[in-house]
């Protein structure tokens, strides 16, 4: 029995057959990029290049503006230390991953002021506690696009009317749906959008980054080497590189322009769409097993991902029985989401993901729900 692999809101597997083929090619030809002018150094210069224009295209954004990182946290943390201060406010919500939230914990520690948007036991937004939590010293609204709990999308409209009406930033963590949904930072009204190169882009781990809009600037994290301006004591100004120090990871962006050109090549609608009605088959079929519980509401729109529960069972132990007995890998625990657990009631217990890929088949779905279906009927029958 070959291995079932749902757990792609981790990091998407397998990937295009091009993507190892380009790191494999990039680690036996690249020099370092903006390191000089020998042939081995500009492939590597070019291939970034090349990637910053083909993500930025698939983003909406400028090419000089396209950062690239290790991923969505570095991103994240880039974004958050960078644009604000002790001074500031911050709104957030309960549907964040750690990459958000711990970030501004720190903060936060420091002086800066946090409040955070409520969800239902469905995970579904209060829209209207974000302004009920507006401050006369309100900076941002830092949020995910898509839980990677429930899957639920973030109404990026909504919060970008909602920053521009209070001359608010907003800075969007797309980890789960770059690649997935169409996005554009300039269409959405979005300052920075932070991205992971693992997932929906279809790249290597390793690799992420953050798009700027136009007149945005952002303080860097960390400095150090360029390429440029050696014999300056102080770390280039302008994008990419004032958030670049350091040797970038080419062999890792050759990856990933490879998975964003199968995406381009294929068509992100068509990808999604697949993995939607894979979601959607996986959600039906279990829906009536008795002692199962689905997180989420179906209603709205979301990520290709289902979160469920076993009776009393310990996420844990389902994981581990799907894993042993029928070889499924999926995502069980806290998924480094504790507030959206605090709010379903799942924060003992855990929960069980499974997310999906275009590359999955409906006999895996299906081999997925007589799965569950065997788990809960041996609970129930204690």
């Amino acid at each position: 029995m070959s291995m079932i692999y749902f757990d792609n809101a981790a990091t998407s597997l397998p990937k295009p057959p091009a993507v190892g083929q380009a790191v494999l090619a990039a680690i036996n030809t690249f020099g370092g990029a903006g390191r000089g002018g020998h042939p081995a150094a500009l492939a590597a210069s070019r291939c970034l290049f090349q990637a910053r224009k083909a993500v930025a295209g698939l983003l909406g954004s400028a090419a000089d503006r396209t950062v690239f990182t290790a991923n969505a946290t570095d991103s994240l943390n880039i974004a958050i230390a960078g644009l604000l201060t002790r001074e500031d406010h911050v709104i957030t919500t309960a549907l964040e991953h750690n990459s958000v939230l711990r970030p501004l914990y720190k903060l936060r520690s420091q002086g800066m002021g946090l409040s955070i948007v409520d969800i239902d036991q469905q995970g579904n937004l209060d829209y209207d506690g974000f302004r009920r939590l507006l401050r006369p010293n309100s900076k941002a609204v830092v949020c995910t696009h898509a839980s990677n709990l429930t899957g639920t999308l973030t109404d990026l409209a909504f919060l970008a009317d909602f920053c521009r009406e209070n001359g608010l930033l907003l800075i969007v963590d797309a980890a789960q749906t770059a690649g997935v949904f169409p996005l554009d930072i300039d269409k959405l009204g979005i300052d920075v959008l932070c991205f992971t190169g693992h997932k929906g882009l279809l790249g290597p781990q390793g690799t992420g980054g953050l798009c700027i809009r136009q007149g945005l600037d952002i303080l860097p994290l960390k400095v150090g080497g360029s390429g440029l301006h050696s014999y300056s004591e102080t770390h280039p100004a302008d994008l990419p590189e004032a958030l670049e120090a350091g040797t970038a990871n080419a062999h890792g962006i050759a990856g990933l322009l490879a998975g964003v050109e199968y995406i381009q090549a294929t068509g992100m609608d068509t990808i999604r769409d697949r993995e939607l009605e894979l979601a959607t088959l996986f959600r039906q079929g279990i829906a009536a097993i008795p002692g199962v519980r689905i997180y989420g509401d179906p209603a709205r729109p979301h990520a290709p991902l289902v979160t469920l529960n076993i009776g009393s069972l310990d996420s844990g132990e389902v994981g581990d029985r799907l894993a042993t007995l029928y070889d499924i890998c999926v995502r069980s625990g806290a998924h480094c989401a504790p507030l959206a657990h605090l709010a379903l009631g799942t924060r003992s217990q855990g929960a069980v993901r499974f997310s999906f890929s275009s590359f999955n088949t409906e006999e895996e779905i299906q081999r997925g729900i007589r799965a569950i279906a065997a788990i809960a009927a041996e609970e129930e029958q204690g």
